[in-house]
């Protein structure tokens, strides 16, 4: 076993290469010099000199050499926890490097309300992709609120939120509005209806998106305004949901026109619900920084697939 040298080097040689950071971040993953090699594309001679050119740069062992084996010395392990930071940076940057030098690469970290993250997002970033397939992507689906919160904080690079907000650092871009639907089995009473309003439903019982949102109280509104107040069956949170449940017969379901085409199959039918409710989406950014280039596009991707979309299909394919 060799016992830790201890070099005396000017300020100047101790300058040391990020490939050597690799391998010794990698051998320490791996635990051995053979398989941090292979996952480097290495040559284990080559991964040999630059562990020990590293050694020699920072003036201490990294590793006890014992039967062939690499073991961490206390100064390695220690070393290595801003290895892994100062890796991460380089990372960062190169990502960002080549985000701008193309669009060929690159991470967008996106965040939306979970009904829209299942309905709508996964066609916004399938099309981004087949244009750009190097990009990746992190998608979040949270509340409302704490979308809206993620974005201000830089947390996610985007985001969709639905209008009206009163967050002041947010940069927003209005990039769609949809109408209503009542979403019913197609035996359902009033199924025969071209539209239906709160006096149409009556007592009939309803599948509601859960009490205290904003949508939620255009509802209640919507049927005060009739002298009505709604028969709520069963509260759930998401589109999908709401749709499984009525596809059972539980109640008629009034949702969100954009979020609710992807879960309408035999045997549920839909017909507009009166008077309209719309819903307004926007693309935010924090207005803290500019986003990248790569967040322009994602922008622009999402705006042009909104203007191709074909309004109120629902509407007129359900009757």
């Amino acid at each position: 076993m060799r016992k830790p040298v201890r070099s005396e080097v000017g300020q100047a040689d101790k300058e040391v290469s990020f490939r050597s950071l690799r391998v010794f971040a990698e051998i320490m993953r791996t635990g051995s010099a053979t398989a941090a090699a292979k996952q480097l594309s290495l040559s284990q001679p080559a991964v040999s000199k630059l562990i020990s050119q590293l050694e020699t740069k920072v003036g201490f062992d990294l590793f006890y050499r014992d039967r062939g084996k690499l073991v961490p010395t206390a100064d390695g392990t220690k070393l290595m926890q801003e290895v892994d930071l100062t890796l991460a940076s380089l990372d960062r940057f190169n990502s960002l490097v080549r985000d701008i030098a193309g669009y060929s690469a690159g991470t967008i970290r996106v965040v939306a309300p979970p009904s829209f993250a299942e309905g709508v997002l996964p066609d916004i970033v399938s099309r981004f992709r087949d244009r750009f397939p190097g990009v990746e992507f992190s998608i979040d689906s949270r509340s409302v609120g704490t979308a809206r919160s993620m974005i201000a904080m830089r947390y996610v690079d985007c985001g969709f939120v639905k209008l009206p907000t009163d967050e002041t650092d947010l940069e927003l871009d209005e990039i769609v509005t949809s109408g209503s639907l009542c979403v019913m089995r197609e035996d359902h009473p009033l199924a025969n209806y071209d539209s239906i309003s709160p006096t149409d439903i009556g007592l009939h019982p309803l599948i509601l998106l859960g009490a205290g949102g904003y949508w939620r109280a255009q509802v209640d509104a919507a049927f005060a305004s009739c002298g009505l107040k709604p028969v709520v069956a069963i509260e759930t949170h998401t589109h999908g949901s709401a749709c499984a449940l009525a596809g059972r017969g539980n109640g008629l379901a009034i949702l969100n026109d954009l979020l609710v085409r992807p879960y309408i199959q035999a045997p549920l039918v839909t017909r507009p619900f009166t008077p309209p409710i719309t819903h307004t989406y926007a693309f935010a950014v924090s207005n803290v920084a500019r986003p990248s280039r790569l967040t322009e596009e994602f922008k622009k991707e999402a705006l042009s697939f909104f203007l191709e979309r074909p309004q109120n299909s629902l509407s007129a394919e359900g009757k």
